[in-house]
């Protein structure tokens, strides 16, 4: 696994057995029965996610607690200065949809930024990790640096057959001729690090669990995750976010948040589908 923690073996094995468990139990009565809450679908399979992630966290090291987007009380209480903040599923529309992109995930947290990160993704089959100044690694290769792309250049993703929103005027507006539809926030981000998309735009809210891992990944390699401002993306306050860019080149991501930032570049978010469930993925 990346580098030399203590901890980066055993967080890796722990999301993909629960990863191989939802791929199996994907077709199973029940699995996908859920029901909406706000914008996000909340499948049985991602209590199901939570529980046996949680478990394997613990039994690594029961000192560390767990944050999660499926337990509540976690998110309601102050940031603990070391934790594991998980999302048990990211993308579970693309799960219950039967598309291949949601992975299950888990970034270990120090203070306010990720230094060990695993992201899996069952379907695909493939799992990214990371170590804070040790590399990312794709099945256990270490990753090389992201390349170096001026906006428009490179391939854009987003979770849509073709780009709508902001992806649709990103992709316009920089001239961008090559696009990758992906599933889960997470996933895109990874894709841009492992080199097969170099820029991601979203102006809906994110939250950390959502990010943290992957950028975690996509930073390691060279790339960079920042709120759609430009500004840093910290792990502090509150979870949530609106938007962020992350591009496999600082400069495209600063340029592209630039313009974002900037009226009338900027007209809010006009897509409100759950970014997070991955509506599609290739």
């Amino acid at each position: 696994m990346s580098g030399r923690h203590p901890l980066s073996e055993a967080v890796a094995e722990a999301v993909t057995e629960v990863g191989a468990l939802l791929r199996e139990r994907r077709g199973a009565p029940g699995a996908l029965d859920g029901v909406w809450q706000g914008s996000q679908f909340k499948a049985e399979a991602d209590a199901l996610a939570h529980r046996e992630l949680s478990a394997r966290l613990s039994r690594i090291d029961g000192r560390i607690p767990v944050v999660s987007e499926e337990d509540p009380d976690s998110l309601s209480r102050s940031r603990p200065e070391r934790y594991w903040l998980i999302d048990p599923i990211d993308g579970t529309a693309s799960y219950v949809h039967g598309f291949d992109g949601y992975v299950t995930q888990a970034a270990l947290m120090i203070g306010d930024r990720p230094e060990v990160a695993a992201v899996y993704a069952p379907q695909l089959d493939t799992l990214y990790t990371a170590v804070r100044g040790l590399g990312a690694r794709r099945d256990g290769v270490e990753l090389p640096r992201t390349a170096t792309t001026a906006p428009g250049e490179g391939v854009l993703t987003d979770n849509t057959p073709e780009p709508s929103g902001i992806a649709r005027r990103v992709y316009d507006h920089f001239g961008y001729g090559s696009y990758l539809e992906s599933g889960s926030i997470s996933l895109k981000l990874c894709r841009i690090a492992g080199g097969e998309a170099h820029l991601f735009v979203k102006d809906v809210p994110v939250r950390d669990w959502d990010v943290a891992a992957p950028d975690l990944v996509l930073s390691e390699a060279g790339g960079r995750v920042t709120l759609l401002d430009g500004s840093a993306f910290t792990y502090r306050g509150p979870y949530e976010h609106t938007g962020l860019v992350g591009a496999a080149d600082p400069s495209t991501c600063r340029a592209v948040a630039h313009w974002a930032s900037s009226p009338p570049a900027r007209t809010g978010a006009e897509e409100r589908s759950p970014e997070g469930s991955g509506n599609r993925s290739p």
